[in-house]
């Protein structure tokens, strides 16, 4: 199945400019490069990470990626150059192609040191058997399962995929408390979580002497929902990296569609007219001549700018360079005023997306 089934966006609408955030919310004195680090908060032991996650999810997904398998060499040259460069965070997820990302990243992984990447999965909280029947212990379980596929004894960062879960939320923080002290991961976080949520979620963790490392939520130019409604804020005063998925939203903002060369259908995320996003590409493009790099370098170095952390799929080494280039370098407040002034709000889904 899609993992995006049933999300669409209807009519956009523009951010109220009163709950807008200050233009910096990443320190001014910070310019991110493909070697700059910053740190994931562990109950024994803090990781250092780059500014910029590496998506998987199309690694092997066929229902939304249309994955062949002769897409590998060029995955492998992607990963080949994102290593070189610095850029070791991947990022995958139980569900991504029913478990085949995870088995990719687990091929990529092959002949390398263990700290030579960094990667994060995704527990799928949705009501199956194991989930049911096992409660917190599925947690544990389906991560066991999740290392096979990696070939791994352990990975970096587990979270919750979404806040769906049938058990409340301190049974599943029991299971990821689980989780971490049997050495199976180094931290752990949540994904589409409200602040509300995720506020329950870190004080339930904190009562096993676990901080909350991680919220990934959809967050761009065109869903800046987080941002408004506080909480990338939220997750700034207690220290949480905010991650942003679909930064680009699945190739809208990069330039590349048209009204008469529309994104596949699958691409659901923030998936509005071409003809209501064509104004906000355009505003990109402006910015992204004069300053002579690409537009999606334009639309990621937005979200580095707003302390989000962009999880960016690539699929070539094409793709890795355009991304790099959003790096070593910071929109001025004029640019990031006229990038907000054709902004969406977005909108969240009772099911899936909260946060």
């Amino acid at each position: 199945m899609s993992a995006t089934e049933g999300i669409h966006s209807p009519q956009p609408r523009p951010v109220d400019p009163t709950r807008s955030e200050d233009a910096y919310v990443l320190s001014e004195q910070i310019i991110p490069d493909a070697h700059s680090k910053l740190k994931l908060r562990g109950s024994s032991e803090d990781i250092l990470v780059p500014y910029m996650c590496i998506g998987a999810w199309a690694w092997g997904d066929k229902a939304t990626w249309y994955y062949t398998p002769d897409e590998m060499p060029r995955i492998r040259d992607a990963w080949e150059v994102l290593r070189n460069a610095g850029l070791n965070w991947i990022d995958t997820a139980q569900v991504y192609g029913s478990g085949e990302s995870e088995r990719i990243c687990g091929d990529l992984f092959q002949g390398l040191k263990r700290s030579d990447f960094v990667v994060q999965t995704k527990w799928f909280p949705l009501p199956d058997t194991t989930n049911v029947v096992l409660r917190w212990h599925a947690i544990v379980k389906k991560l066991r399962a999740s290392l096979e596929r990696l070939r791994l004894k352990h990975v970096d960062v587990y979270l919750v995929h979404g806040p769906v879960h049938s058990s409340s939320i301190s049974t599943v923080a029991k299971g990821l408390a689980e989780c971490v002290r049997s050495g199976l991961t180094r931290t752990v976080g949540v994904s589409n979580y409200d602040a509300h949520e995720m506020i329950k979620m870190a004080d339930a963790l904190a009562k096993h002497d676990i901080p909350l490392a991680v919220n990934q939520c959809e967050y761009s130019i065109l869903r800046r929902h987080p941002e408004s409604h506080g909480l990338i804020r939220t997750c700034r005063e207690r220290g949480i990296v905010f991650q942003s998925y679909a930064p680009l939203a699945e190739g809208r903002l990069t330039g590349k569609y048209s009204q008469g060369n529309e994104p596949p259908r699958t691409y659901r995320f923030s998936s509005y007219s071409i003809h209501d996003i064509e104004p906000v590409v355009a505003v990109l493009r402006r910015i992204a001549e004069a300053r002579r790099v690409n537009v999606p370098a334009v639309a990621l170095n937005y979200d580095l700018n707003k302390g989000a952390i962009p999880v960016v799929g690539v699929r070539n080494s094409e793709q890795v360079h355009q991304n790099i280039q959003a790096m070593g370098w910071r929109l001025s407040q004029d640019e990031i005023r006229r990038i907000e002034a054709v902004s969406f709000e977005g909108r969240t889904s009772f099911l899936w997306q909260h946060g």
